[in-house]
């Protein structure tokens, strides 16, 4: 989802990118062509990953995910926007954790199969959590600051557009209380992630992603967003799988004679 909706953007050629092209020497000319390419090859990788993925493919996602969410605050834009894009660099690391750094050069080029998922073990799913965990809490943390510490326009125009401007303390007030608000919930899953807030991390993100397209912008804003609800809800599952009870064959189950399980 991160991938094709940043390749679509790359595709339209979406005059925002323009100074994080100027920050690395490109002229607005020359950003306007290479646009398509980067959005082609954004394209590519994300039909990569969704058909066959692989250890190379995940390391250069996480790697160009991070890079371009640095172009921003060396944009002149603010440092939270590294941290609120955690989902674009995080998850694919997560990935990469799970199915493990390749041996040889073919391994990491090599498809990485359904089942190494299932037959992982405990101190790498423990790693997994961790850089879901992480991942999930900064992106809170980063959306956060917008509203605690900035408060960016374009929250104050979301939540103009689905009334919250008729609140009694005013729209900045609202604008500064959601990103404490996420600001603890970030705090809180980086602490002790309980499942149910998970959830409701994984509703919330939804929620107000959507705000985008509602306030018309163009709906690639939410797909490309994607990592900021695949972490809580992959971080969830792997809870909830940790608290299932053990399946342990009672001490006074003796196998038959001759038989053999």
């Amino acid at each position: 989802m991160c991938f094709v909706g940043h390749g679509a953007f790359g595709i339209r050629e979406k005059v925002g990118w323009l100074p994080y092209f100027n920050v690395l020497g490109f002229s607005d000319a020359t950003a306007l062509r290479l646009m398509p390419i980067v959005g082609t090859c954004d394209i590519l990788m994300a039909l990569s990953v969704l058909l066959s993925p692989c250890r190379a493919v995940l390391l250069y996602m996480g790697g160009w995910a991070l890079f371009t969410s640095f172009l921003r605050p060396l944009a002149g834009e603010s440092w939270w926007e590294v941290l609120d894009r955690a989902g674009n660099y995080g998850v694919p690391l997560a990935f990469l954790t799970l199915s493990g750094l390749g041996r040889s050069w073919m391994e990491w080029f090599e498809p990485i199969l359904p089942g190494s998922a299932r037959a992982a073990s405990a101190g790498c799913v423990d790693r997994v959590a961790n850089a879901l965990r992480a991942t999930t809490g900064l992106l809170l943390i980063g959306h956060g600051g917008y509203g605690a510490f900035i408060q960016k326009a374009m929250l104050a125009k979301q939540y103009a557009a689905v009334g919250l401007s008729s609140m009694p303390l005013g729209l900045g007030s609202v604008v500064q209380t959601v990103g404490w608000i996420e600001l603890l919930m970030g705090a809180a899953v980086l602490l002790a992630p309980l499942p149910a807030l998970l959830v409701f991390i994984f509703a919330w993100k939804i929620a107000t992603e959507l705000l985008y397209p509602v306030t018309g912008a163009p709906f690639w804003e939410f797909v490309e967003r994607g990592g900021s609800y695949a972490a809580p809800l992959a971080l969830f599952f792997i809870l909830i799988r940790r608290s299932e009870p053990k399946l342990v064959e009672h001490p006074s189950v003796v196998p038959a004679k001759g038989f053999s399980p």
